[in-house]
């Protein structure tokens, strides 16, 4: 049976530890399109910060309920007076989760929008279905996505991440496998989570905990990733404070979609 290793609360993240304790699943589950919260990310770090010392877990798997995996960051608290907060808590969990001491997988299905596009981007292993979709719309909205121009081009090399990051486009699940994003597109008549223990206890239980130790930390140990997410990504967060929050079609953009209008550029 698996042990339970937190309760849902008020975040709508719950854990459990399955395997024999082996792997760490942590599921969003969350009404209408399991959005990222400041409360959502800080419980997932929480969760990881719990387990980051278990000396027998392999694998972290970051999954979510119903049909789609996330529509991505609270666009509420893109607003001016909480966007600040809210980045510094988004950048500090992708942070944690690229240089984590396990390996971080996700599994995903359906829409994978924005903020929830970005953390996948920082897994070491992505999983998916034929349905999953993954996008940064920001643009559209007058804003960015920070953490995609700061890694998208060394996850989905320069011509795609600048592609998605001037247009807001998406990917499809083949387009994102052909790209190298993902590890295995699940299409098998099994359900996709049955898919991916079928997948993890084929490739990663048999192995050592304590050699997977080794090489998650040796294959992102002063790597381009890393680096991109300390000294890029915070000055791209600085930029967006300092002139995305403070311009006009920034916080206009975001307004025009809480209100469900179309909005009135300014071009400043």
């Amino acid at each position: 049976m698996p042990e339970f290793t937190g309760g849902e609360g008020e975040s709508g993240v719950s854990a459990t530890l399955e395997e024999d304790a082996t792997l760490l699943r942590i599921v969003i589950d969350r009404p209408t399109g399991n959005v990222l919260t400041t409360a959502v990310m800080q419980r997932i770090a929480s969760e990881l910060a719990a387990h980051s010392t278990d000396a027998g877990m392999r694998l972290v798997l970051i999954q979510s309920s119903g049909d789609h995996f996330s529509f991505g960051v609270s666009i509420q608290e893109h607003q001016r007076d909480q966007a600040p907060r809210m980045l510094a808590a988004f950048h500090s969990l992708v942070r944690q989760v690229a240089s984590y001491p396990v390996p971080v997988s996700a599994l995903v299905q359906g829409y994978c929008f924005g903020g929830a596009f970005e953390l996948v981007l920082c897994c070491h292993l992505v999983f998916a279905t034929p349905t999953a979709v993954f996008a940064c719309p920001e643009i559209k909205l007058g804003v960015i996505p920070p953490v995609l121009a700061a890694v998208g081009p060394l996850r989905l090399g320069s011509p795609t991440a600048e592609r998605l990051l001037l247009t807001g486009e998406d990917l499809d699940a083949i387009s994102a496998q052909r790209l190298g994003l993902l590890t295995e597109v699940f299409q098998g008549s099994n359900l996709p989570e049955e898919e991916f223990l079928l997948w993890y206890r084929k490739r990663i239980r048999p192995l050592s905990a304590f050699a997977l130790r080794q090489a998650a930390r040796a294959a992102r140990f002063e790597s381009a990733l890393i680096e991109s997410l300390e000294a890029r990504l915070t000055r791209i967060e600085q930029q967006y404070i300092q002139e995305i929050v403070a311009s006009h079609d920034g916080n206009e953009g975001i307004a025009a979609f809480l209100e469900h209008r179309d909005p009135v550029w300014r071009n400043s």
